[in-house]
């Protein structure tokens, strides 16, 4: 299972990203992909804490060759089918008596992690969709796995170790979502001075009839030869248009650090 790869490990789930139209969001969670029996066959188990913090964990064992397979717990399904495909898909489809009961779609997004939309029905036949978004980490909660649906009691010093790695988990995140912000801040300024270093070299190689003010609006056109100058004539002076140049490429403010930036 070389398309596996990529999904072969513990996630820790991010309850606050999740979108669930069908039960409760959790407090936390962990979604574990194993490769088994010369690697063959795929073992997938989930554990979750509620909010009341109760401990519920499930799993089961396919064969992701595409082909349907009967399913170990009738309850849920008769068969299931699963695969690959591509290296970063992976889809799990439950079928009882004959028809689709819940599909599971697994995708390795482009920043690492793994989102996880599952399409099915409650008991009243009304269809939902849930999504859910982890990222890779080791296996840490202290709950073992069980039957689907099992709950499981915690001990003492079960609650007290998962309700520090919650709040470790919560600290952390917190603190990578602020350092992944001001990344993206730093990012958008540094495309902002770029883009300003680009249009200032064009216009100190243009045309200056004058000395340009700081805080002042001037206007950037393109002559027919290719070459730019720098106008204190707006196009709406031209008539809307260019007057006697080839095209106006934008209207203009010298900066005090002497860049100049695009008016809109």
């Amino acid at each position: 299972m070389v398309q596996a790869y990529n999904f072969l490990a513990s996630w820790q789930l991010f309850p606050e990203k999740g979108i669930y139209e069908s039960g409760d969001r959790p407090r936390s969670g962990m979604y574990k992909m194993e490769a088994v029996e010369d690697q063959r066959l795929l073992t997938i188990s989930t554990s979750w804490v509620t909010l009341e913090n109760q401990a519920f964990s499930s799993g089961y064992s396919l064969l992701p060759d595409e082909q349907e397979h009967t399913f170990d717990n009738p309850e849920i399904a008769d068969t299931v089918r699963a695969g690959f495909p591509d290296s970063i898909t992976f889809h799990v489809d439950f079928y009882k008596n004959g028809q689709p009961v819940l599909q599971v779609c697994h995708e390795i997004m482009p920043n690492g992690y793994l989102k996880i939309t599952q399409k099915g029905s409650t008991q009243e036949l009304k269809e939902y969709t849930n999504v859910e978004y982890y990222h890779k980490q080791l296996n840490v909660l202290p709950y073992s796995a069980s039957v689907a649906g099992a709950l499981i009691k915690p001990t003492e010093e079960g609650v007290i170790r998962h309700k520090a790695l919650t709040a470790m988990e919560e600290q952390t995140n917190m603190q990578l979502d602020q350092i992944r912000q001001q990344i993206e801040l730093l990012a958008l300024q540094a495309r902002e001075i770029q883009q300003r270093k680009e249009l200032s070299l064009l216009i100190y190689n243009a045309k200056l009839n004058f000395s340009p003010v700081i805080g002042q609006t001037y206007y950037l056109y393109e002559k027919n030869d290719g070459s730019f100058l720098l106008s204190l004539v707006s196009p709406k002076e031209w008539g809307g248009g260019a007057g006697p140049y080839k095209r106006s490429v934008a209207a203009v403010k010298l900066l005090a650090d002497h860049t100049w930036m695009e008016v809109v």
